[in-house]
């Protein structure tokens, strides 16, 4: 479970209750687990989520709807994982990662893949999405 206060509303984030993970299609990534994701933000002394605003509404609570909003807010954060063979390694957020770069892991051999992690979570109902997405670092 994950437990934050932003602009003095409390969210809480539960793995049975409001979130859906989706791994990336093509290359999915393999020993990663909503636990582990939820783990490694709740080990943050602080999680900076900005405001980002989408032309579609939560579906969840559709707040805004009917009020013929054309731009919903969300809760946004992002981090990175480092894979070798599609195979979880190490996310820029742990504390093994300090001193690193995903270069030096290159270099090293230790990896050979990138991933951006989105959290997204509605400011309304606080359903939350996480999605790993393959990317270039």
């Amino acid at each position: 479970m994950l437990k934050f206060v932003y602009d003095e509303k409390e969210y809480i984030i539960e793995k049975d209750k409001n979130v859906c993970l989706l791994n990336d299609e093509e290359k999915p990534v393999k020993g990663l687990s909503l636990d582990d994701i939820l783990d490694m933000l709740v080990d943050l002394d602080e999680i900076d989520f900005d405001i980002q605003y989408y032309k579609e509404a939560c579906v969840e609570c559709l707040a805004g709807v009917k009020e013929k909003q054309k731009f919903f807010p969300f809760l946004e954060y992002h981090f990175y994982i480092y894979t070798k063979n599609q195979n979880f390694v190490i996310s820029d957020i742990q504390n093994e990662y300090e001193g690193q770069s995903f270069n030096k892991l290159l270099k090293a051999k230790k990896v050979d893949d990138s991933y951006i992690v989105s959290l997204i979570i509605c400011k309304n109902c606080q359903d939350t999405l996480i999605q790993i997405e393959n990317c270039v670092v």
